[in-house]
C-alpha cells in the first residue's frame, strides 16, 4: 500500500491517529510504503507527531504482520529518522538508490514514448542522448530521475503539438514522431532554472 503524509494526517484534532491506523490496517499482511515520509517530520505540527507516534506503535504491535518502508531524499530522510527517537530503532536499514545514468534515462524516456505511442526521429534520438549526458553531469540534489523524463516527454509533446499546428501538419507519422526541435526547449528551460 503506497501512501504519502496526506493519507496519514487528518485536519482535525484527534482524527490523525484514526486515519493513520486505518491506513495501517489496510497494509497488514503486506507492505506499507510511505513516499516522501520526511514531510511527516515538519516541525511544530502536532498532527504529524501524532501520525508518527501511531505508526511507531503499530510497527511494534504488528512486527510479524507489517513491513513499513519510508522513502525520500537522503538528507531529508536522515532528518526524519532523527525527528523521533522511536524511528531510529525501527528503521535500521537504509538503502541508497543511485541516480540513473544518461543511458538509463534515455531508456526510460523511450519507454514513456512507447507507452504514449510516440517515437523519436533518428536525429532526435542522437540529440536526446547527447543532452542527457550533460543533464546527468549537472543535476541538483532534487534530480527527479524517471519523473524528470516523464515531465520532459510531456513538454516535448506540447512542443510538438505547437510545431505541428504552426506547420499545419496532420499526417499520422508526424503526429507520433518527436524531432530535435521538440526536445530542444526542454533542456534550455532546465539549464536556465
Amino acid at each position: 500500500l503506497e501512501v504519502s503524509s496526506k493519507d496519514l494526517v487528518a485536519e482535525y484534532v484527534g482524527q490523525t491517529s484514526i486515519k493513520t491506523y486505518s491506513v495501517i490496517e489496510r497494509a497488514l499482511g503486506g507492505i506499507l510504503f510511505i513516499d516522501e515520509a520526511y514531510s511527516l517530520s515538519s516541525k511544530n505540527n502536532s498532527y504529524n507527531d501524532e501520525a508518527i507516534a501511531t505508526l511507531i506503535k503499530a510497527m511494534e504491535d504488528n512486527r510479524d504482520d507489517l513491513i513499513v518502508i519510508v522513502a525520500g531524499y537522503p538528507k531529508e530522510m536522515e532528518d526524519f529518522i532523527k525527528s523521533n527517537p522511536g524511528l531510529k530503532s525501527r528503521f535500521q536499514k537504509t538503502i541508497h538508490f543511485p541516480d540513473y545514468s544518461a543511458d538509463d534515462l534515455y531508456d526510460v524516456f523511450l519507454s514513456f514514448c512507447r507507452e504514449n505511442d510516440y517515437i523519436l526521429s533518428e536525429d532526435a534520438s542522437k540529440y536526446l542522448k547527447e543532452k542527457l549526458v550533460n543533464y546527468v553531469a549537472n543535476t541538483t540534489k532534487y534530480f527527479g530521475n524517471a519523473r524528470d523524463m516523464r515531465n520532459f516527454l510531456d513538454m516535448a509533446i506540447s512542443n510538438q503539438a505547437n510545431r505541428l499546428l504552426e506547420e499545419n501538419v496532420t499526417s499520422p507519422d508526424a503526429l507520433m514522431t518527436l524531432i530535435p526541435s521538440d526536445l530542444a526547449d526542454i533542456f534550455e528551460k532546465e539549464t536556465a532554472s
